[in-house]
């Protein structure tokens, strides 16, 4: 990895209390960024980065006096239902449905931990950035790993609207959190928003609509074969309803738009009918 100067790297298990702890002590730090997520929505030990880490690093945090505390949450906490609206603000029903997919509870409750301590240590100022699809390797983005597939299948008769953020302008967004005092949660979206049909063929992919219930089937066999991430079933519902960020509150407080859009595999931006 190569570093800016200054910049120091260190590998450490967020998972375990202590590690974090001597992390802390052995630095003089007044900002943390939280980014974690396990990369396989469907370990068994996701729970214990994507959910017990956080309530642990919040914990320390405060007993370090940071000063600032910026927490990456993601657009999937929101509900989405046809009777919900499409342009999603930060006061819009959260996901707390029992019977959603522990990947979804998990960023959940997440978001609501971190939420919770605000004003509780009034030295450290809060803030939970709630991101648009980020479609890059290691982003934990399920979608990404949809589009690995050369050809994606789609229920046939829905054309969903996908909102995308770039890694230029999130990195943007986190840059400005961290030089503000603003708390609260904030909708972080991209420069683009298109139907998912169009997003697969930017992909360089094949757009295959199919009979809905013969999509579960097919991915659950592709994951058999081939070990892959994406999953079906806990993702149905993105595959029909919209669901993009009012980007407005981080625009007010935090001087953030969205100015990069999205960069293809091969290197052409997203511009243009498609």
């Amino acid at each position: 990895i190569e570093l800016p100067p200054g910049a120091i790297y260190e590998q450490v298990d967020l998972t375990r209390a202590r590690h974090v702890r001597r992390l802390l002590g052995r630095h003089t730090l007044e900002a943390v960024i939280h980014l974690a997520y396990h990369r396989d929505p469907g370990s068994p030990d996701a729970h214990r980065l994507n959910v017990d880490a956080t309530r642990t690093l919040m914990r320390l945090s405060e007993s370090h006096k940071i000063q600032r505390f910026l927490h990456r949450s993601t657009a999937e906490v929101y509900v989405h239902r046809n009777d919900q609206p499409d342009v999603l603000r930060e006061d819009q029903a959260l996901n707390l449905d029992p019977r959603a997919p522990p990947w979804i509870r998990h960023r959940v409750e997440a978001d609501v931990t971190v939420s919770a301590r605000m004003g509780l240590a009034p030295q450290m100022k809060i803030a939970v950035l709630r991101c648009a699809e980020i479609l890059a390797p290691d982003m934990g983005s399920q979608l990404y790993d949809y589009l690995e597939s050369r050809v994606c299948l789609r229920p046939m008769g829905f054309d969903p609207i996908v909102n995308l953020l770039s890694l230029p302008d999130a990195t943007r967004a986190f840059e400005l959190a961290l030089v503000s005092t603003e708390e609260g949660p904030f909708n972080v979206p991209g420069a683009d928003t298109l139907p998912l049909s169009r997003l697969i063929r930017r992909w360089g992919r094949d757009d295959l609509p199919v009979p809905g219930p013969l999509i579960g089937p097919a991915y659950a066999l592709r994951r058999a074969i081939r070990h892959t991430a994406f999953r079906y079933g806990p993702n149905q519902w993105r595959f029909h309803f919209n669901g993009v960020l009012d980007g407005g509150r981080a625009d007010r407080l935090l001087g953030y738009r969205p100015e990069h859009p999205m960069v293809w595999p091969t290197g052409r931006p997203i511009q243009g009918p498609g």
